[in-house]
């Protein structure tokens, strides 16, 4: 026991010592993230050491572990030193006097910051769902309607498609429904971002004595693909009668910008990482690539390309996106913010809602790139400068970025993150998406929607069969927030709290 308590010590010591940039870290934040940012801050310590022994010898004595300790940290820790001692016959008391944040004032305060955001109401479960609008309905009334009587809360436009005429009738159609039915619908509006895809690809052929335009490429692995920013339909690889390789396939690319930015050796993914590639050498204009992996052997055209060990010299804000925020803070209670990597893509976003002069309207990150996931502490300080905030987990970018390996343990770790600072999460990407398109859902997505009862919203994909998904995942919410909402993890230490740990000493 002595050895358990002497390792508790240790990391009570450590926290004691950070205290004063621990203040300091939260007096730049919000008032009301205060006790939220002093709780992050500590939790990035925790997280810095392993774990796994300690909460497996406090479990031995009957103590309550550190596996649930996201949500207050100097409380669970300063009680397991307090009951240790005890068993020894000692007294022991805290050297400082700090805020009693327990378990039941941190769920309140977590609870506090969704409804902020969401606005929840009284209702059968706390988990919101969330549900991207299709083009139809700026059209169909009967969808909205229906969507809203299975449980939709929160309606998602996706600025990266449509038009504005077309958002402002999906809006209008939104909110005459809610009235109508007397049931309150949340707007979320995504910013585009930068968008890097695939070029149009339109290459002429001959099929049966007619020509036709093929829009895509046919790859496969061990083949070289050209990566240019030249203005290009794309072009199929070239062969002599012998077979003789005259030149490489060829595809343009929407930022032509990203040329620049990679490097020999990086890899690149395309279409969620159905097409790998490894960047062989590069010109002014042109990357070759040799093509590494093919899981999909057609490359089409505005397929999405994702580039995890590249730095991007690409604003997270774009000229289209801040040409569309007007629009957005006058007809949506929620933006979300994609491909957000910093802490000063957080201050840029911030700036424009200022010179707005808007403060109400909440803010959503998206977490969907590997240099955001590495960089989400420090984007959570800055998020807390603002009041009504939320943490999106786009999984189907980070699964690719990360490797589909990690994004269990990635999901896992936002969310964990996002409890400590007591800031609402939304799980996102391919929630019962066969069900939404089939009309038939599959097993494992059922078990992966019963993990989504973890977070405060849940986002469903459009699909032919979208309003019965909403009354599937509304009546898993209900069943699964009966038996709990957070999971007791094992406890490594995170070499992504070690890490930012550093840069935070570098800030403070």
């Amino acid at each position: 026991m002595d050895k358990l308590k002497k390792e508790l010590l240790n990391i009570y010591q450590t926290i004691l010592d950070k205290e004063p940039a621990i203040n300091q870290m939260a007096s730049s934040v919000h008032s009301d993230y205060k006790l939220s940012a002093k709780n992050l801050y500590r939790y990035l310590i925790l997280r810095s050491f392993d774990l796994r022994k300690v909460h497996d010898s406090l479990s031995e004595y009957g103590i309550s572990s550190m596996r649930t300790a996201e949500s207050y940290v100097w409380k669970n820790l300063t009680n397991a030193l307090s009951i240790i001692n005890l068993l020894q016959s000692k007294s022991w008391t805290p050297k400082l006097s700090i805020e009693g944040l327990g378990y039941k004032k941190s769920r309140k305060l977590l609870t506090k910051h969704a409804n902020r955001l969401f606005n929840t109401m009284n209702k059968s479960h706390t988990t919101e769902i969330m549900v991207t609008m299709p083009t139809e309905a700026s059209e169909d009334l009967e969808l909205v309607r229906n969507l809203i009587l299975a449980g939709m809360e929160v309606a998602r436009i996706n600025l990266s498609h449509d038009s504005i005429e077309i958002w402002q009738k999906m809006v209008e159609n939104l909110k005459n429904i809610s009235q109508e039915l007397n049931l309150p619908i949340k707007i979320y509006m995504d910013l585009s971002g930068p968008k890097i895809r695939t070029a149009e690809i339109a290459i002429p052929r001959k099929k049966k004595k007619k020509d036709r335009i093929d829009n895509y490429l046919n790859l496969k692995k061990g083949e070289h693909l050209i990566l240019t920013k030249r203005p290009t339909k794309g072009k199929r690889a070239v062969y002599k009668d012998d077979k003789q390789l005259v030149s490489y396939s060829e595809v343009g690319i929407t930022l032509p910008q990203v040329i620049t930015d990679l490097e020999i050796g990086d890899p690149v993914f395309f279409d969620d990482g159905m097409i790998e590639g490894k960047v062989l050498s590069k010109t002014a204009d042109d990357i070759e690539l040799v093509i590494t992996k093919v899981y999909k052997k057609k490359l089409k055209s505005r397929k999405g390309i994702n580039l995890p060990e590249t730095h991007l010299n690409l604003p997270s804000l774009t000229d289209q996106d801040i040409k569309n925020l007007p629009f957005v803070v006058a007809n949506a209670d929620i933006v979300g913010y994609s491909f957000v990597r910093t802490p000063e893509d957080v201050q840029k976003l911030y700036q424009e809602l200022a010179k707005l002069k808007n403060e109400d309207i909440g803010v959503v990150f998206k977490i969907e790139n590997k240099e955001a996931f590495e960089n989400l502490s420090l984007i959570l300080f800055e998020a807390m400068k603002r009041p009504k905030i939320g943490v999106m987990i786009a999984r189907g970018d980070l699964a690719v970025e990360l490797g589909y390996e990690r994004i269990s343990e990635v999901q896992q770790q936002i969310l964990w993150f996002c409890e400590a600072a007591h800031i609402p999460v939304i799980w996102a990407t391919q929630v019962l998406e066969n069900l939404a398109k089939t009309g038939i859902p599959t097993r494992a997505e059922v078990s992966d929607a019963s993990l989504s009862a973890q977070a405060e919203c849940v986002m469903l994909n459009k699909g032919p069969f979208i309003v019965e998904t909403v009354q599937m995942l509304k009546q898993i919410l209900v069943k699964m927030e009966k038996h709990g909402s957070k999971k007791k993890p094992t406890m490594r230490a995170l070499n992504v709290a070690k890490l930012k740990l550093d840069k935070l000493a570098e800030i403070s």
